[in-house]
């Protein structure tokens, strides 16, 4: 037997990046490379076709280690495991505890409790927590923050009676004012001063963290990733600065600092995400000069979005989260909370809750996603994005701590002027199918209804009902506009289209396929046909149908033969549309065919006309 060891592949040579761009050119015969293959990302940088090793080599992330400073790699180095959360609304103890311990059974092992501040008292604790051993679980409390230290008495006194070790407990108590001032306007800088006495009371629990950073508001009010990223890390900095004037030591007050970040879903985008802010939180803590590198460790709680959910098409809303869940896990996050499908029109049922906490558990029990630390370490993509996101975050950081800081910005407005600028673009975006919402502006269900749903925004008035002291951040789902468009169709009347389909084959079904899907984003019902040999025969057979609408579907050059006729044969007794955008537009316009759906339309504005010429 010969003991000769070959290594694979080496009588192959390996092409150069030149080598790659020359083929690639080659196939796009003409065709421009940055144009067509070139993604400029709404995060302010390009990104490549394709990667090589050469690309990465010169990046600084590939070298780390799990577990180590900067922790770009993950806080753990044997494992990936993260906390299966799912909150609980706490206004009655004795009912969301027997809910607590019956999903405590179902594969959950972190709650999360909101609890509102009227209700806090050392018998409420006591009948929430009841049989519930915090030693063995995450255990997460809210309620409004100037109640927060109260709430932090109280926990403090239970797990002293029931007799827990303290370094043994893990969980957080969400305390975040500045929250408040970015969604609600309002005024509540006094309770920042609360920060240290809260840190102080919890400084001997080491595994309970009480200052939150919930940039998952942002996420669910449209921000871009970059924007969340570098936002959130502004927003740390400026508790770790609050708490270090006024004289909390460094390590203490990062340790006790978590972030509640959401999810999208640009799948590796996110990914990256995470990996850049736990580089740059690290490098941020640093600053601070801690006794141990581990202070600068980033826990972070992550939930998918409820910015892209949609009222019609819901299942949908679990592909979402899916992938968002698989982005967030493979990334090393702490925990993770899945938003059930069905937030955006109701209350979750104990069905859709049951989900979404399946979701999870097929990623960790059956993909074995919590066996492996970073999955994404040394893929040349990843990393790209990861050193690209990081790099255009910690510009809009460094811009917030020139111009005066987070707190500074936010009571100014910018961050809110900013946040709310990028959601009505991001809105325009949808409206003219520039940002696809799958089910809703693009391939809806032709036969859904709604049945009674409607979508349910968040509260945007500030709970007191004082008058907002300072601006606030608008959050509208990405769907809302479409939604509100098709029930009002539903409400008050459903159009009948039918598609003329005349002509060249491949061109007619591909045109009533688009202006199917094009007007279906309305409610209206659509017909589509095999085709018609003559227009007389096509707009016969749509008055007989009940048309209300009838759309011309054919070729460009076929149009100059068909439309004018097809128009004046109709004679008013139905709209008459044109499926395209033809060189003879000019001409049909002048024949007085006013109405035209094409690529380049914006589908909302379109419909709303629509609806309006059809008295609906």
């Amino acid at each position: 037997m010969s003991n000769n060891k070959e290594k694979l592949f080496t009588e192959f040579q390996a092409p150069t990046t030149q080598e790659w761009l020359d083929k690639i050119q080659v196939d796009l015969k003409g065709a421009d490379f940055n144009k067509r293959l070139v993604w400029r990302t709404n995060e302010g940088f390009n990104v490549q076709p394709f990667y090589r090793r050469e690309d990465v080599v010169k990046l600084k992330t590939p070298d780390a280690l799990p577990g180590e400073f900067p922790f770009v790699r993950g806080n753990k180095k044997d494992s990936n495991v993260w906390y299966v959360r799912q909150n609980i609304l706490a206004e009655d103890a004795a009912a969301a505890n027997a809910k607590a311990l019956d999903i405590l059974n179902k594969g959950i092992d972190s709650l999360g409790f909101r609890i509102p501040g009227s209700k806090l008292s050392a018998e409420f604790i006591a009948t929430l927590l009841k049989d519930i051993e915090c030693e063995y679980i995450e255990v997460n409390f809210q309620t409004c923050a100037k109640h927060t230290l109260q709430l932090v008495e109280l926990l403090k006194a239970y797990f002293e009676e029931k007799g827990y070790k303290k370094e043994n407990l893990v969980g957080s108590v969400c305390f975040d004012p500045i929250e408040k001032m970015l969604m609600k306007g309002k005024d509540v800088t006094p309770l920042l001063d609360t920060a240290r006495e809260v840190v102080e009371a919890l400084k001997d629990y080491p595994q309970f963290r009480c200052i939150s950073v919930n940039s998952e508001s942002l996420n669910n009010s449209g921000a871009y990733i970059v924007q969340e990223l570098a936002y959130a890390l502004s927003w740390g900095n400026e508790y770790m600065q609050l708490l270090t004037e006024a004289g909390v030591d460094a390590d203490l007050a990062a340790k006790k600092i978590k972030f509640n970040m959401g999810v999208s879903e640009n799948y590796f985008m996110e990914l990256a995400k995470f990996r850049a802010a736990r580089l740059l939180w690290a490098q941020i803590v640093k600053q601070y000069e801690p006794k141990c590198d581990c202070a600068g460790q980033m826990i972070v709680n992550a939930t998918t979005s409820r910015y892209n959910q949609t009222v019609f098409d819901s299942y949908v809303n679990l592909l979402r989260s899916q992938t968002e869940a698989m982005s967030a896990t493979l990334a090393g996050i702490h925990s993770l909370v899945v938003t059930p499908f069905d937030v955006p029109y109701e209350q979750p049922t104990d069905f859709s809750e049951r989900i979404a906490r399946n979701q999870q558990l097929l990623l960790k029990e059956e993909c074995h996603f919590g066996q492996v630390v970073d999955p994404g370490a040394g893929s040349y993509y990843i990393e790209h994005l990861t050193n690209s996101l990081a790099a255009e975050a910690w510009k809009i950081f460094l811009q917030v701590e020139e111009e005066g800081g987070f707190l500074a910005a936010v009571k100014e407005g910018k961050i809110q002027d900013i946040i709310n600028e990028t959601n009505k673009k991001r809105h325009a975006d949808a409206a003219k199918r520039k940002e696809f919402i799958l089910g809703t502006n693009q391939f809806p269900n032709f036969t859904e209804k709604s049945e009674g749903k409607q979508g349910l925004e968040g509260c945007k008035k500030c709970c007191s009902g004082e008058e907002p002291a300072f601006k606030s951040i608008e959050a509208t789902r990405l769907a809302a506009d479409f939604e509100e468009l098709r029930i009002h169709t539903e409400k008050t009347k459903v159009p009948t289209a039918f598609m003329l389909t005349i002509g060249n084959l491949a061109m007619r079904q591909a045109r009533a396929q688009f202006s199917c899907n094009f007007l279906a984003c309305a409610g209206y019902k659509v017909m589509d046909n095999l085709g018609f040999k003559t227009v007389e025969e096509g707009v016969d057979a749509a008055l007989e149908a009940g048309a209300d609408i009838v759309v011309l579907c054919s070729s460009d050059d076929e149009y100059v033969e068909y439309a004018i006729p097809a128009y004046q044969y109709l004679n008013g007794r139905a709209m008459f549309v044109v499926a395209g955008a033809p060189a003879c537009m000019d001409d049909l316009k002048a024949a007085g065919i006013e109405n035209f759906i094409h690529v380049r339309c914006n589908v909302l504005e379109t419909l709303k006309e629509y609806n309006a010429k059809l008295g609906i």
